[in-house]
């Protein structure tokens, strides 16, 4: 069913925002609370899922589903786009922003086609980056047509841009970055350092001692988050560290870069990791860390390094694409190799060790995260683009610059 109402209704223009899961919905709490506040009407759209409804309903907007699956299949592909190109003309909507490989592909060709006259495109990610031959020319060709039907492609980070202008998605002009990069900053009143007892009470939970040393993970479980480098480096850690502990908070994606069975019971097996699966209240585990590894093979701009690091948390990231825009290396955290497991439990093993530079890192990134990624900030930048080009027309067709 569609959303009641046709475009600007009292003066609140429509702002269609679409993505191909339900998982991504996550990634935009905060920011489409903040939008409609800021006078628009939006609509979120997606597969089905509770998260669609759940997000809407916290957010304050309004839910319509459109099945899309994250792999091709191309029969479904066309229903979706054909469904899309509908949906958009019934509505009418002033301004249409999709991200996500498939949702980006699709629902920028159906915003063109549908004539809905301010599109962006939010490339949160090269998926590109973990495939090689006819699939990763494939891939580029869809973030090309993506890029090609919008008028401005927001980039979660510089890195991100530096990439996508280099492979051709888009030109100087047409890919932005917004600020220092990510998509919604942080809530820093939800991800902060930990007060008296926190700490503890988190670790009594799992069983974990007030004094035991503990890596954290958070995230989706798969190949491309370095899960199976991560579990040979806690391994390497554990020889400097013997009573070092693993949190592994999240899920294992099924999706094309899962993980296989052996390392699902790896993990299971290991008498030191502590699974817990999806969490929503997950700023709690962050307060029971000591250090939070993040060895992933491509990113964005990942949420995670942010929400870490505003609770005081070190992080020890990759040099891959985003990741290495959200530490700032010997800083906030450390930076290593892609798929370097010995460099990696080197940088854990001596953060652990070293508890006063552990500490002095903490302190560092929580200031970090507060001078350049709180919420308020990096989603301000977002509402204001936005408000610019549906009522002030004018002022941004072709002017705006490459960073926010």
């Amino acid at each position: 069913m569609l959303p009641h109402g046709k475009n600007r209704e009292a003066g609140r223009p429509l702002l269609f925002v679409g993505v191909t899961s339900p998982q991504t919905c996550m990634v935009l709490t905060g920011r489409l609370r903040r939008l409609r506040e800021a006078g628009f009407r939006v609509v979120l759209c997606c597969d089905e899922g509770d998260l669609l409804r759940e997000t809407a309903t916290a957010e304050g907007v309004e839910a319509l589903t459109v099945p899309m699956r994250r792999e091709v299949a191309l029969w479904a592909d066309l229903v979706a786009l054909g469904r899309l190109t509908w949906v958009l003309r019934m509505l009418e909507p002033e301004l249409a922003e999709f991200s996500t490989p498939k949702a980006g592909l699709l629902g920028m060709v159906a915003a063109v086609l549908a004539g809905v006259p301010r599109r962006i495109y939010v490339l949160r990610g090269l998926k590109l980056e973990g495939v090689k031959g006819w699939r990763r020319a494939v891939l580029l060709g869809c973030e090309r047509v993506a890029a090609g039907c919008a008028q401005v492609v927001l980039c979660n980070g510089e890195s991100l841009r530096e990439e996508a202008l280099q492979l051709g998605i888009g030109n100087a002009e047409k890919l932005r970055v917004l600020g220092r990069g990510s998509g919604r900053g942080v809530n820093l009143e939800r991800f902060r350092p930990g007060r008296a007892g926190e700490r503890e009470a988190m670790r009594a939970e799992l069983g974990i001692g007030a004094e035991e040393l503990v890596v954290g993970f958070v995230g989706r479980l798969t190949g491309d988050k370095g899960i199976p480098e991560l579990l040979d480096a806690f391994e390497m850690v554990r020889e400097r560290v013997p009573g070092c502990r693993l949190v592994l908070v999240g899920w294992f994606d099924e999706a094309e870069d899962r993980v296989d069975e052996a390392v699902k019971a790896r993990v299971a097996a290991h008498a030191g990791i502590w699974h817990v699966g999806y969490v929503k209240d997950v700023e709690r585990y962050y307060r029971g860390m000591d250090v939070l590894a993040l060895p992933t093979h491509r990113e964005g701009f990942p949420n995670v390094a942010l929400e870490a690091a505003a609770s005081g948390i070190p992080v020890v990231t990759t040099l891959a694409t985003g990741a290495r825009d959200a530490v700032v290396d010997g800083v906030t955290g450390v930076l290593v190799p892609v798929g370097d497991a010995a460099a990696l439990a080197k940088a854990l093993g001596e953060l652990l060790a070293e508890r006063e530079i552990r500490l002095e890192m903490g302190e560092a990134a929580r200031r970090w995260v507060e001078e350049n990624f709180a919420e308020e900030r990096v989603v301000g930048k977002a509402v204001e683009l936005y408000r610019k080009m549906c009522w002030m027309q004018e002022e941004w067709a072709g002017d705006e610059p490459a960073r926010g």
